[in-house]
């Protein structure tokens, strides 16, 4: 049997061991390792080892992966090994940076690709980062971790679930496919959306495709966004959102629309750089502004640049350059080339300056030493 085994050493040579240009070189350190720590079995042209070590190193002799296992069975026309109960080790640069283990797997392409596959556990000992799936492939000369079925993926900064992962080692830098859900603790916010890139080093999450996130206090959402486009710094907790926007607010009761917004879930603050749409529905006003910057825990809308705010109720109208907005109590200051219009009775006012309610038409606009205020009754 000893002698079925050293025809074939070339064979598992290139598989297991270092570089392939030194089968030769290797196959009587590698016979003999086999006789000594295994026992062989010859199977319909295939060989059978029970706990047994694979292991791979590039050009150089540098580590790519090493995997233990409980059975493995090498079967020479297929140049492939069908591993049971494997765990191991894979390396970049010659330095470990995952651990492995699963049910069962292969050694395919001559070591060029790992592939594991029934309750599989990844663990990157760099950062901690540990997923887990139903299948891996191990592409060592590309640095990539593809995890498929059921990836779950877990980490003190954020915990995530997605069809497929690609995990790029170098970048420590995770790429989530298909109805991928993201929860970050401190405080409770989930994603939800179907291509997330979290970069585990950067504490990052990005998304190029809409996403909703949904911000929760004692197990209720306080708060709900939507965007097309989304960066989510773990560390800061500060969320840069672009195109499309909307963010709800349960309490203000407000709904926030631009294409551009900056939200701090520490600060509970939306600031937004372009035009920007408030919406007060139980009150049915509308503010307007070419930016501005909303405080949901003090519950006050500052605004500025082409400020207009409408009272649906009774389709008054005001118009400044700024404006200070109180949530709960309505009232408002205005600054600025103040215009307010009214349909009933029907009258225009002009002036520097105005403070009052929109949707109760209580709207007062004064002046400042020196200026006037202009009223203009409309027939």
């Amino acid at each position: 049997m000893f002698s079925d085994i050293k025809r074939l050493i070339p064979f598992t040579v290139c598989l297991l061991t270092v570089a392939l240009l030194s089968g030769c070189q290797t196959e009587s350190r590698t016979a003999k390792k086999i006789q000594k720590d295994t026992a062989a079995t010859s199977i319909e042209g295939s060989l059978v080892f029970n706990n047994v070590t694979l292991d791979q190193v590039d050009e150089q002799g540098h580590p790519l992966w090493k995997v233990k296992a409980k059975k493995a069975t090498y079967t020479k026309d297929k140049k492939m090994a069908q591993i049971e109960k494997p765990t191991g080790d894979l390396f970049q640069d010659g330095k470990l940076v995952l651990q492995v283990s699963a049910d069962s797997g292969e050694v395919q392409e001559n070591g060029k690709k790992v592939y594991l596959k029934g309750q599989i556990t990844a663990t990157d000992t760099r950062n901690g980062a540990i997923f887990k799936g139903d299948a891996l492939e191990w592409f060592p000369n590309d640095g990539l971790l593809v995890v498929r079925n059921n990836l779950k993926g877990n980490h003190p900064q954020l915990e995530a679930s997605a069809q497929e992962g690609r995990y790029l080692t170098r970048k420590q830098e995770i790429e989530l496919r298909g109805q991928v859900a993201a929860i970050s603790k401190d405080p409770d916010l989930q994603m939800k959306t179907e291509h997330l890139i979290w970069q585990i080093k950067d504490q990052k999450a990005i998304s190029n495709q809409r996403t909703r996130m949904e911000r929760y206090k004692n197990k209720t959402v306080t708060d709900r966004v939507e965007a097309d486009r989304s960066e989510y710094n773990l560390k800061t907790k500060i969320a840069i959102l672009t195109q499309n926007i909307q963010l709800t607010s349960v309490d203000p009761p407000v709904l926030i629309a631009s294409n551009s917004a900056v939200w701090n879930l520490k600060s509970e603050t939306v600031l937004s750089d372009k035009p920007v749409r408030i919406v007060h529905q139980k009150e049915q006003v509308v503010i307007t502004a070419n930016q501005g910057q909303v405080d949901l825990e003090k519950k006050v809308a500052n605004l500025t640049g082409g400020v207009q705010g409408v009272g649906s109720r009774n389709q008054a109208e005001l118009y400044a350059n700024q404006l200070r907005w109180d949530i709960p109590t309505q009232n408002i200051q205005a600054e600025g080339n103040v215009i307010y219009k009214q349909i009933n009775p029907p009258f225009n006012v002009t002036g520097p300056t105005a403070v009052g309610k929109l949707q109760d038409q209580s709207v007062i606009v004064s002046s400042a030493p020196g200026n006037r205020v202009v009223t203009e009754i409309v027939p």
